[in-house]
């Protein structure tokens, strides 16, 4: 049986899934993470299927792979606009509904917690659109993907890097009727903040949360919640809102995230996409600051789906050298540093209500209004996306200049 004590666990319910005994159950820890826990050991029968099935046990090794690099947006406008970058995630998942198939992504439910669902039509489709800086609950999924392949559905499956790792690994096989797309993650924050989160809303009307509603074009992070008539009720952005004040501030992150295996250049996925903030690298006609994505295809397969999409004239896209695309993208092969204030956050949260956590931790104080102030002030003037590119080029130069040196 495996020793989860010994394991920097990510969650991904791989464990839990492939146990033929239940023995393992997937449970929210006192942090609030989705965990496996091991109950009943009397009825293991030591197959060591939870550990075959876990990705961090068996992590993947980096193998070189066709290495294909895009900036990539949907042509369908108003996808694009609900969507956190530039839909080329919907872009695959159109492809794959359009072939009868069923697409897996993050979702919310009725109540907003952030939940892995299933759809099998276009019209379903915006539930899964848009970032969820929350672990999400896929309790169950696996066995249902697994379910649906062996019955010949072609199945897409999006997800965090640990999250693809755990499937494959649960899978015990290829198929060639499965396609998998990682999005590259800045890190998995706990559900238990997001419940506090929504506490200190709950006397807003919503039927819609945003994490990266384009408010005020693509390159600003924002939080905004819609009610039923579509009107947005509230919004904030990165430097007030206090939710994304605690993610960016990588305080709450699950423990796993802070020195994550799964950060790397060449991934198992078909698919990993991740924002282009800056398209004018490589295409000053993307840069219209409505969302552009990158995507990296990783296999044969999904250059062959990436053909397919190209065929049903769903994007337009621009062929970036690999190597380009990825430079200082910090995301994809650095972890988030570890914020001083986590375990103590952490603990609050189980015991303060959700104003009070958020107060005594992100208070609206004098250096987040004269932020909040400074950044509208470079979005009225048209300035902040200068300030942004020259940000970007200095860090991308940086990165360049430590490559040549290797």
């Amino acid at each position: 049986m495996i020793n989860l004590s010994k394991i920097d666990c990510v969650g991904c319910t791989s464990c839990s899934s492939i146990c033929p005994k239940n023995v393992i159950l997937m449970k929210k820890d006192n942090e609030g993470f989705f965990s496996p826990v091991i109950v009943n050991e009397e009825r293991c029968v030591q197959c060591g299927l939870c550990e075959k099935a876990c990705p961090v046990l068996n992590n993947e090794p980096e193998k070189k792979n066709t290495d294909l690099g895009y900036i990539v947006q949907i042509r369908d406008e108003e996808i694009r606009k609900e969507s956190a970058s530039g839909g080329m995630f919907s872009a695959i998942a159109i492809s794959v509904l359009r072939e009868k198939g069923v697409v897996f992504g993050a979702a919310y439910t009725d109540s907003f917690e952030v939940k892995h669902i299933e759809i099998d039509s276009e019209k379903e489709l915006w539930r899964l659109r848009n970032s969820k800086y929350v672990q999400s609950n896929i309790i169950g999924v696996f066995a249902r993907v697994k379910e649906l392949l062996n019955n010949n559905i072609k199945v897409c499956f999006s997800g965090t890097p640990c999250q693809i790792e755990g499937l494959k690994h649960f899978l015990l096989k290829e198929y060639d009727n499965l396609i998998l797309v990682d999005v590259v993650c800045h890190g998995v924050s706990s559900p238990l903040i997001w419940e506090k989160y929504l506490e200190t809303k709950k006397d807003i009307e919503k039927e819609k949360i945003y994490f990266r509603w384009k408010h005020y074009g693509y390159k600003y992070s924002t939080m905004s919640f819609f009610d039923k008539k579509g009107s947005e009720v509230y919004h904030s952005g990165v430097e007030s809102d206090k939710m994304l004040r605690a993610y960016f501030s990588n305080s709450c992150d699950r423990k796993s995230c802070y020195n994550c295996v799964f950060k790397k250049r060449y991934r198992v996925s078909d698919f990993t996409i991740w924002d282009c903030f800056q398209p004018r690298f490589f295409n000053k006609s993307f840069d219209d600051d409505k969302g552009t994505s990158c995507a990296l295809i990783n296999s044969e397969k999904g250059k062959k789906y990436f053909d397919k999409i190209v065929s049903l004239d769903l994007i337009k896209y621009f062929q970036v050298p690999a190597d380009d695309l990825t430079h200082a993208n910090k995301e994809m092969v650095d972890s988030v540093k570890k914020s001083e204030i986590r375990e103590e956050l952490l603990q609050d949260a189980r015991l303060l209500s959700g104003n009070e956590l958020f107060e005594k931790y992100y208070p609206v104080n004098f250096l987040s209004k004269i932020k909040k102030i400074f950044r509208l002030i470079l979005l009225r003037i048209g300035f902040y996306s200068t300030v942004k590119f020259l940000i970007y080029r200095k860090r991308r130069k940086k990165t360049i200049g430590k490559h040549n040196e290797k």
